[in-house]
């Protein structure tokens, strides 16, 4: 069996963050997105952009994993937000973002904190401005050293 490529990992967290945001957006259910991702979206070329091959596992365990916790997810995040600004007034790729890294932090302590941080960054880069991707950085090091104090015990 082949290991996945760090890109298809990259690729993987991007379309995790489209697909949730979808899902907020038009209210789509979990099957169907995950369905239509992974049919239509992941390493096809769609009105002559590519998406790149995506670690499929990697996918839907984020996007399945944001909804199975999004009820413990929200909270944790609104706390670390600023004063005034709850996830629900947050746009929606950004809450999108925020919920896939979160759930990272949270649940995925095989992957290190850097990658997870870095990685969410760099999708919010690809579709948010300046203001926001600094955001996803500040709130995604704040959620990192509630969830995994031990790596910053340096």
């Amino acid at each position: 069996m082949a290991k996945t490529s760090l890109k298809e990992r990259s690729a993987a967290r991007l379309a995790a963050v489209q697909a949730l945001y979808q899902m907020d957006i038009a209210a789509s259910p979990l099957p169907n997105v995950l369905s239509e991702f992974e049919r239509h979206w992941i390493g096809r070329e769609i009105e002559g952009e590519r998406y790149e091959e995506a670690e499929e596992k990697h996918f839907r365990d984020v996007v399945e994993g944001v909804v199975r916790e999004q009820l413990t997810l929200d909270p944790v995040i609104d706390q670390t937000l600023n004063d005034g600004w709850p996830l629900k007034r947050v746009e929606s790729v950004l809450r999108a973002t925020l919920r896939a890294g979160a759930y990272e932090l949270y649940h995925r302590n095989d992957i290190p904190v850097r990658a997870v941080v870095s990685e969410y960054v760099d999708v919010a880069a690809a579709f948010l401005d300046k203001d926001d991707v600094g955001m996803v950085n500040a709130v995604l090091d704040k959620l990192a050293r509630t969830a995994r104090p031990k790596d910053f015990s340096n």
